[in-house]
């Protein structure tokens, strides 16, 4: 199956400590780590350990930070087709607490690839699944071309404004500017995906269907929150692309959440097709 991320990157470094520390307050780490994440690398991961590879369109600053996510992403197995522009990539900084919570802080602008970017767009367009978290509205309509399109509401306005159909809106079903992108959305995706974490989730249709998901068993000790919900969406999308059906596609991305959580930073655990 080939599959594709039109997505973003940030070089993240990521604290594990007792607590996020409260304001003056001094917290020692017990551990520091460095990956390039962000929801676009992230998915591309899963994506390639589901389908035996993924091509990530991207964009990316003129610095090293940025030679060194191409590096490694391609380590593990996304090739990736990035837009150079001047200036920073993004960076971000990942607190994980005791309970594996993450609390993230960005910085700089966040980059996404553009329709008239020197990428292999045609590629893109004989693409199985797509997931989409950023991107300008060119973009957006390449991406369109894929079987199977599904994506984030931080892919935000290109997105509101691209006038596509989606096969699934992926959003938290507790973040109400989140809940309100998806039902103010035009045309109405295919199948809203509302996720709960822990508690599961619900999804309905634009054919009126309804359904519930429990969130899967763990298959170890929660480590790490960071990367759960995009290695959801993108094994949803992988799900939706294999015809099993809304069921079976949120069976394996629960199943997906559920591992990427057991392990240290976002790729230590995720799901693979051998799993």
């Amino acid at each position: 199956m080939r599959v594709a991320v039109v997505g973003h990157v940030e070089w993240v470094e990521f604290v594990r400590g007792d607590h996020v520390p409260a304001a003056g307050e001094i917290v020692h780490a017990s551990e520091c780590f460095a990956e390039p994440a962000g929801g676009g690398a992230v998915a591309a991961v899963q994506l390639a350990r589901l389908a035996g590879g993924s091509t990530l369109f991207t964009a990316l600053g003129t610095d090293e930070l940025a030679e060194r996510a191409v590096e490694r992403l391609r380590e593990l197995g996304v090739e990736v087709a990035a837009a150079i522009r001047e200036g920073p990539t993004r960076r971000a900084y990942t607190f994980i607490d005791s309970n594996g919570e993450r609390t993230i802080t960005t910085i700089g602008e966040r980059l996404g690839p553009r329709a008239d970017d020197a990428l292999d767009w045609e590629g893109l367009r004989a693409a199985d699944a797509v997931y989409l978290t950023a991107g300008d509205i060119g973009a957006v309509r390449v991406a369109r071309a894929a079987r199977v399109l599904v994506a984030s509401p931080r892919a935000g306005r290109p997105l509101a404004e691209a006038d596509i159909g989606l096969d699934a809106l992926v959003f938290s079903g507790d973040d109400e500017l989140e809940r309100a992108f998806a039902r103010e959305l035009d045309p109405s995706p295919a199948m809203l995906v509302a996720t709960g974490g822990a508690a599961g989730g619900r999804y309905e249709t634009v054919e009126g269907g309804r359904g519930e998901w429990t969130a899967a068993s763990l298959p170890g000790p929660v480590v790490d929150a960071y990367g759960c919900g995009d290695s959801f969406a993108a094994a949803l999308t992988y799900g939706l692309a294999a015809g099993g059906g809304p069921d079976a596609a949120l069976e394996l991305a629960a199943r997906a959440g559920a591992a990427c959580i057991t392990g240290r930073g976002p790729y230590e655990t995720q799901l693979t097709a051998a799993a």
